[in-house]
């Protein structure tokens, strides 16, 4: 059953490549902040992304972003925090420290950039935020347990549920004015190439304690039982 599952799994070098340009997409941005002190060659599509935001501005939209300017991170780290312990109970803690690791990382490489590019965040925000607007820790959160769901449940509707949930997030947090269109993108390549690197080391060991469960997939486990009952007997 193992052996088959593996059969099935793309290449590593399908996850580590993807897993370094992305990483590579968020520091250039990240070195170019830097060597410009504040100003570099893509403020002016910031700006102007930030004035076509403000256009957008409407009670309507100011109260479903306000939504999502919760769940973009509170909720964000309640649901991993979830999904970690569910994976426990259900006897994969390889599986379990997979996501924890995802969260963490993606999390604490985001609040280490902020410090370090130390950029300064649009005037005006709707929302309470911290210092360092780049990369945004919002869009960080949610791609990297987007991104975690993506990889585990492997099917082509999580890939574009969690699509969606990442756009929507980047154009919340720069309708907020909490971000610039950098920061957001930053944030999602950063999140999503650190889920994509950890994801090639825990594959296997996931993939074989998934196994060993009775699950073809993490959350088909219960359904194929019968099935693998059956292709016993015969």
């Amino acid at each position: 059953m193992v052996r088959d599952i593996l059969r099935r799994q793309r290449p590593e070098w399908q996850l580590v490549t993807p897993g370094l340009l992305l990483l590579c997409a968020f520091a250039v941005p990240a070195g170019m902040l830097l060597a410009g002190q504040g100003e570099p060659a893509f403020n002016g599509v910031d700006t102007m992304w930030q004035a076509y935001s403000f256009t957008l501005h409407s009670p309507f939209w100011d109260a479903v972003n306000a939504v999502l300017n919760w769940a973009g991170y509170v909720g964000v780290l309640i649901f991993h925090t979830v999904l970690a312990v569910a994976l426990v109970v259900a006897r994969r803690p390889m599986t379990s420290i997979f996501v924890a690791a995802s969260g963490i990382s993606a999390l604490a490489l985001t609040q280490l950039a902020k410090t370090v590019v130390g950029r300064s965040r649009p005037e005006g925000a709707k929302v309470l935020t911290d210092t360092g607007s780049y990369p945004s820790g919002h869009v960080s959160a949610t791609t990297a347990f987007l991104m975690v769901l993506v990889v585990l449940i492997a099917r082509w509707w999580m890939t574009a549920i969690a699509t969606l949930g990442v756009i929507a997030m980047m154009i919340s947090r720069t309708y907020l004015s909490a971000h610039w269109l950098s920061d957001v993108l930053g944030g999602a390549c950063l999140a999503a190439g650190v889920v994509l690197l950890l994801w090639w080391r825990f594959r296997d060991i996931c993939t074989e304690e998934n196994a060993k469960a009775g699950g073809r997939t993490i959350w088909a486990a219960k359904a194929s039982r019968p099935l693998q009952a059956e292709e016993r007997a015969e």
